[in-house]
Formats: C-alpha cells, structure tokens, sequence
C-alpha cells in the first residue's frame, strides 16, 4: 500500500530529476548549442520550467505536503525535506505559469544577444533585452512578494534564502570601508611583484592539459564530472554523478583557465560532495549561493593564491610550457598571482579589489529593478561606478557592463553572493587551519584529501539540512563576519607589496 510519504518521495525524486534535466540544457546551451539551434532551446527549456512549475503547484502535492508536515511520527530528516520541498513549493504557486515560460525563452534569446554584443562591443544591441528580462524579473518580484515589501529582497531571497536588503547593506559596506584604504596602500604605497615574464602566449592545449591535472589533484572526480569550454566559466549539475565544470582559455591571459577551473572546481567538489543518502532528494543542494561560493572562492584563493600551491605546481606549469616559465620561482610566481590591480574585468580581478566589483553591481542592479536606472542607461553608469570605486573607466563595454553574463541569465540578486562567499571561505578556512596548523605544509606537498574531507564533514555532506549561516555558524563558531576577510587580506599582501 503507498503510503503518504512514499507518494511525496517520488515526487521529489521526479522533481530533481527533471532539475537535473533542465540543468543539462542550459549547460549544452552555453557549450555547444549551435548557434541556430539557441530558439528552439529556449522553447525546450520554457517547455521543462513550465512543468516543474506545473508539478510545484499541484494540489495533491500541497496536500501532501501539509499532512506530512502534520504528522508528529516523522522523523526528522525527512521533515526537513518536506519542509524544503514546502518552500519550493510556496515560492512557485505565486509566480503564474506563463511568466515562469516567458522568462525562460526571454533568458534563453537574451543570452544570444549578450555573447554577440559582447563579442562586438554592441550594447545598444543588447540593451533592449536587458530591458526585457528586467521587466519580467520585476513581474517575478511582485508575484513573489517579501515581508519587508521590497522586490530586491524576493529576488535575493531566492539565492540567499533569509538575507535582506536592509542586513545585506552594512555587511558590504563595511567590507568596502575595508579594503578601499588597503588597496590604495597596496597600489600607491607599495612595491608591486613582477609579473612581465607573463607577457607572452601559452599554449592552448598547455592550459588544457595543465587545467585537467589541477582539477584532479584537488579531488574532483572525472568519472563523475567533465570539464568543457564556455564564454563564462560555471558548474552545471545533471545528478550527483554528473557534474559539469567550464573554463574559458585566453592564450595570453595564463591565469584566466587556472583561476577559472580552480573556481569552478570548487563548485563541482561541492555538488560530487552531498551525502549519498541524501540523493535525488531536497537535500542533495546547497542551502544558499553564497555558501556555494565560499567553496569555489575557498579553493580559488585561499588555496590556489598561496606560496605553497605554487611550490607545488610551478613544475607541473613548466612542463605544460617547455622553456617559458624555466627561470621563474615559486616565489615569483606567487607575487604575480597576488599582483593588485584597479581592472576592469571581475572574473579576473585580485583578492583586494574583487569585491569592489560586486559592490559595484549590487548598487546597480538595485537601481535597474526599482526602475531608478534604464537599460538603456546601464553603460555610463556602469563606467561611472568603476571609476568610483576602483578609479578606472573601462575602455569599452565589453571590458565594462557587457562582461558578466548574469543579467541577461536573469540572475539580479546574484551577485552579492559572491561578496557573501568571500567572507565565509575566509572563516571557514580560519577554522580549518586552528584545527589542523599543518595546511599549509599539506598543500605543498600535494595532500589536499583533508581539507577537501573537512569540508565534506562541515560542509558539503549536509547538503540543505541546515541553512547557511548555520553551517558555518557549526563549523567555525559564529556567523557572518566581515573582520576574519580583512585581516586575512592584510596579513597576506603587505608583506607581498613590502609594506
């Protein structure tokens, strides 16, 4: 006989499963989609949000769920899967259907027209569809409401459940507070390390091999993973067994692919890391964006920036490149990896000034959903506000509001996860090295299986079982802190930049 809870299970196993689907397109669309074949994706797609909708707002579904939730008996785990699938569930019955369709085929034509204008330097030509995609992101923000009233707070919610405007301003603000004076320090006080013997091409198929190894060895998995190619480097899941990283190769930009693969992989280390108990159901999922970043930012920086990363795979590098990195030494090496610069492009950015740049586009999208700022106005405020906070004007848009990929995903309220994740990976490594003084002589000699396992324990492996800010309040003692990033920072570069 099924039971109530048996009906529930099988509904949340064919809801991730089609997640799973639904995931597998957009990652075929940013990789190898043909770029005639990009309508019919977006009407594919449409088609698949349209039916997880469907099955989100289906009554026997509520009633289910409202009767398991009444049940005393159930244990607990199994509540909280319920009450996850209950959340998803709420959330898709005040979003209409055919808004849920039309912002899947508008997302999927905005992202055509965003790879061709940013490869042509064309705003104009992409501003329309901003337009659109905005309009429709508010329509959503409406429908979904919050309790302070403001639409930003429904959009944000939607990646870092229980954050709001209101809390999430100070927090960035007195990150920013932080870094300008030390970053001013750096690039007007301090002695610069030296990074020219970059200033030539390496291979593509150097970077390739070199980027395959590196995610090897920090454990991800290529029996249950792959990595591809995309203009924007993400990390696509289509189950637990399949678990899709990117990396984009510059010929001349060398540390785009690490850093990009680096990221990525944390992400993917992540999504290969939920308990396996936990498949298939609500749980197999990160609890917030921001928590998923703080592992790709975790890896990326903490890790892949350090001397003794670089003491051990500076080798690996020169083999990859015969003859072009023969006389740089790891120390060197570092130097360049940490070199602080006011750029332009976030995805490339140092540990000092990336935040700066998520600054930037919080304020931005802010003003774009309140209808403060037109579409058609993003470039020069978007060229305003870099030179405000980093002093520098981007040359071009491409180098300016057409780089990142995320307004035209339809992704405003995302971006301030990256800022989020900065500041857990810093107290979450914090905690690790008390626990364990030995990291660093690990990772030179190449041992990254116990952080990766300590993550796995205080991280990865409880999926969606607690919230975020209570993962890493279990895992390090406290909340989310602005302070262990800046010290962290500080202790790090000055003696880099000699000061």
């Amino acid at each position: 006989m099924t039971t109530q809870w048996d009906d529930f299970e099988r509904r949340m196993y064919e809801l991730k499963d089609l997640e799973g689907v639904i995931g597998l397109l957009g990652w075929d669309e940013e990789t190898y989609t043909p770029s005639a074949g990009r309508a019919a994706r977006g009407r594919q797609t449409g088609t698949l949000e349209a039916i997880r909708h469907r099955w989100l707002v289906d009554p026997a579904l509520q009633d289910g769920i409202a009767g398991l939730l009444a049940d005393e008996t159930l244990d607990a785990t199994k509540r909280v899967m319920v009450q996850r699938v209950e959340r998803q569930a709420r959330l898709a019955s005040r979003v209409p259907e055919s808004l849920v369709k039309r912002m899947a085929e508008a997302r999927s034509t905005a992202l055509a027209a965003w790879q061709a204008a940013k490869a042509e330097d064309d705003f104009v030509s992409f501003a329309p569809h901003l337009a659109t995609v905005v309009g429709l992101l508010r329509e959503r923000a409406d429908a979904l409401g919050s309790d302070s009233g403001d639409p930003y707070d429904a959009l944000l919610d939607e990646y870092e459940p229980g954050m709001t405007e209101a809390r999430l301003t100070p927090v960035l603000e007195e990150l920013v507070a932080g870094l300008v004076p030390l970053v001013q320090r750096l690039t007007e006080e301090g002695r610069a390390p030296d990074a020219s013997f970059l200033e030539q091409s390496f291979s593509d198929a150097g970077q390739w091999d070199f980027t395959v190894r590196v995610l090897a060895d920090l454990g991800f998995s290529l029996e249950r993973g792959r990595q591809d190619r995309s203009a924007h480097p993400f990390t696509a899941t289509a189950s637990e067994d399949d678990v899709r990283v990117t990396t984009k190769i510059v010929e001349k930009q060398l540390f785009v692919s690490i850093f990009s693969t680096i990221h990525e992989c944390g992400h993917g280390l992540y999504e290969q890391g939920f308990d396996p108990a936990h498949a298939r159901t609500s749980l197999a999922a990160a609890p917030s964006m921001g928590l998923h970043e703080s592992q790709s930012r975790l890896w990326e920086n903490q890790i892949g920036r350090s001397l003794p990363f670089w003491r051990r795979n500076l080798p690996g590098l020169r083999e990859a490149f015969p003859g072009q990195l023969d006389d740089v030494t790891p120390e060197q090496f570092f130097g360049a990896v940490n070199r602080v610069e006011r750029s332009f492009i976030r995805t490339e950015a140092d540990e000092v000034t990336y935040n700066l740049h998520i600054a930037l586009r919080y304020e931005l999208e802010r003003a774009l959903l309140s209808g403060a700022l037109a579409a058609k106005d993003l470039a020069g405020a978007w060229n305003e506000k870099m030179q405000a906070y980093l002093g520098v004007t981007p040359p071009d848009d491409a180098h300016g509001c057409l780089q990142d990929i995320h307004w035209a995903w339809g992704a405003i309220g995302y971006f301030p996860t990256y800022s989020i994740g900065n500041l857990y990976s810093a107290q979450l490594l914090a905690a690790y090295e008390a626990e364990r003084p030995e990291l660093w002589s690990d990772v030179e000699a190449g041992d990254f299986a116990r952080l990766l396992e300590w993550l796995r324990a205080k991280v990865h492996r409880l999926g969606h079982l607690y919230d975020a800010e209570d993962v890493v309040r279990r895992a390090t003692g406290e909340g989310l802190l602005v302070r262990p990033l800046v010290e962290a920072l500080e202790k790090k570069y000055l003696p880099i930049y000699g000061l």
